[in-house]
């Protein structure tokens, strides 16, 4: 992983804090999430997955038809040629400060709640972070039923300076100096050394906590629905009055006429982690289509 040799003075610490970030989501989360989804038979779609039926991002539609990009995103029957049924979504990030925590804090979960009200398999929904990060900002996230993996500065900043590295500088810093901090990583950083100092986070930060991670989505994606709920809702003619009084004298006798022409239906779902998911204002083909992906992903998971 190089950084682009044309940065100038006023981008150098923005290239860092992407190197740093780039390391963390390729060298640190992407392993993990691989091998969890090997081991589940699930497949892994990010940046680092070259896949002939997506474009450049990982793009996944909201129940209101708005495309969203997200970092890792673990899927049911999906192939390098077929999107799958999505039961996971990860962000990943690196902040050298605590300033803004709790707007990125915010932005990420906000960015992924969505996904839960609009999949009923969409069961894990994460955020791995590293670097500053404080404690209310981490909290936001945990209160909203997102899991949260943190691992502090201190440890990302020790781990690149094992193997020879120096990412971090002073506040007070001048812009040259940053720059010298990035021509530096040019010219000593190699995939090697990026792989070592991955492994020497995960060692120094305990690989229980890592272990704990996969453990809480493998645990997130075990919990079945225990109640299904499905209601109609049917529309009637739309009645016009042309006096408040013939629309009050309606109202008194409610004698509202369904003529079959439409209905609309909500899905509920209550799983066995307590977890509650409703769609509504469906149509019936978007039903059982919902219904269907819940079904073939449930048949899946009691084989494991």
């Amino acid at each position: 992983m190089q950084l682009n040799e044309n940065e100038d003075l006023k981008s150098a610490g923005h290239a860092l804090g992407q190197f740093v970030g780039d390391w963390w989501e390729k060298h640190v989360i992407y392993p993990i999430l691989l091998d969890l989804a090997r081991d589940l038979g699930l497949f892994l779609d990010g940046r680092m997955v070259k896949r002939d039926s997506r474009g450049a991002k990982i793009l996944w539609k909201d129940a209101e038809e708005n495309s969203v990009d997200y970092d890792f995103v673990l899927e049911f029957g999906g192939t390098s040629t077929t999107s799958g049924i999505p039961v996971g979504f990860i962000e990943t990030f690196w902040r050298r400060g605590a300033r803004h925590s709790k707007d990125k804090a915010r932005d990420d979960t906000n960015k992924l709640l969505p996904m839960r009200d609009t999949y009923p398999t969409a069961r894990f929904l994460a955020i791995a972070a590293c670097g500053e990060f404080t404690p209310p900002a981490r909290g936001y996230v945990t209160s909203r039923n997102v899991d949260l993996l943190f691992i502090p500065k201190l440890n990302i900043v020790n781990a690149f300076e094992s193997v020879g590295l120096t990412i971090d500088y002073p506040d007070s810093a001048p812009e040259p100096q940053k720059l010298e901090l990035v021509t530096q990583i040019q010219r000593n950083s190699s995939e090697e050394k990026l792989v070592d100092a991955a492994k020497i986070l995960i060692k120094r930060s305990g690989k229980q906590s890592f272990d704990a991670f996969k453990f809480k989505i493998r645990s997130s994606l075990m919990a079945l629905p225990q109640e299904i709920r499905i209601t109609e809702a049917r529309y009637s003619d739309t009645l016009s009055f042309k006096t408040i009084e013939d629309a009050t004298d309606f109202l008194k006798a409610r004698n509202f006429s369904y003529t079959g022409k439409g209905s609309s239906y909500r899905y509920e779902i209550s799983y066995s982690d307590g977890y509650e998911f409703e769609r509504s204002e469906l149509s019936w083909d978007r039903l059982t289509a919902l219904h269907q992906s819940l079904l073939s992903f449930v048949e899946f998971i009691k084989l494991k």
